[in-house]
């Protein structure tokens, strides 16, 4: 059986997708089906950048279903001291069933997986962070239905939430309306792949009219921290306000991945209000990940 990676979300068709989704949404209803289905299985986790619900999510889920997890920063392995990127993935894949990698650029992700015997997740670069869009659509489906037929509106920097909404619009069938400023577009071959439905607008109240979901995210990335002020500056008038929501659809909802800014990118109003889903899209990376788990597990 050939090894199952989870780089982006097109690594899987929608039909595996959709079947994700409802496992998350069952095991989160019903506790009793955390079967010891990973019993005796144990997952790599090797971190570049810092995480909370990231690391929190993946042990916890390992633990509830019956496996361990190990946590590896590049300080305390030989991966910090110039051990190839190929070695380490044949040699860690000999003694561990699944690994998520978080680090900076997505071809250091992409070798890793090359080399690997067992499932490689994408836990975050620079370009997708798939397993947060997981627990997005999980959460849109639990209070609104399947988001097929949508409209999404992201507001703010075409970075890698952006960019895996873009695959997500292709694989879970909704639009996807961008608003941010010049300069800070998705990449254009990724554009270009979803140009039927996917579009850029400048104006982040021409992209939230009609949306049912209105989401966004930091404006500086990890990595981006000495560009903080010259990027609030280019993102005036892109923070999403209550007056901003009040033109999406009576009944849209608003997502951001988390940490927030409150009074940057999103009002604290916003942040805190009933149509905001924050924290259950935050409990959701537990959800959406233990399936995820078990999906690649079960399948390599």
């Amino acid at each position: 059986m050939a090894t199952r990676h989870f780089l982006t979300l097109l690594d899987l068709s929608p039909v595996e997708l959709h079947d994700i989704i409802h496992r998350a949404i069952a095991l989160k209803k019903s506790p009793a089906l955390r079967e010891e289905t990973l019993k005796n299985k144990t997952l790599a986790m090797i971190f570049e950048k810092s995480s909370t619900r990231t690391r929190v999510s993946f042990e916890v889920a390992m633990n509830q279903l019956g496996g361990s997890a190990l946590f590896l920063s590049p300080s305390d392995t030989q991966l910090g001291r110039g051990e190839s990127i190929e070695d380490s993935a044949k040699v860690l894949s000999r003694m561990v069933d699944v690994i998520t990698i978080r680090t900076f650029e997505h071809e250091k992700l992409e070798l890793f997986a090359r080399h690997s015997k067992v499932p490689v997740i994408n836990s975050l670069t620079d370009d997708f962070h798939p397993c947060q869009l997981l627990a997005d659509m999980q959460t849109f489906f639990e209070h609104r239905g399947d988001i097929a037929g949508h409209t999404v509106a992201w507001v703010g920097d075409g970075h890698n939430m952006c960019q895996s909404y873009i695959n997500a619009a292709r694989q879970f069938d909704f639009e996807l309306v961008i608003a941010c400023p010049e300069g800070f577009d998705p990449e254009d071959r990724i554009l270009q792949a979803n140009k039927d439905r996917v579009r850029i607008v400048r104006d982040p109240a021409t992209a939230v009219a009609g949306a049912s979901l209105v989401a966004t995210d930091v404006w500086a990335s990890m990595g981006q921290e000495e560009e903080r002020r010259l990027r609030i500056q280019k993102f005036t008038g892109y923070e999403v306000t209550p007056e901003l929501m009040s033109r999406a659809k009576s009944d849209a909802l608003f997502m951001h991945c988390l940490p927030a800014h409150r009074g940057e990118e999103v009002s604290a109003k916003v942040l805190d209000a009933e149509e905001s889903v924050v924290w259950d899209e935050a409990e959701n990376r537990l959800h959406a990940q233990k399936a995820l788990l078990e999906f690649l597990c079960a399948t390599s």
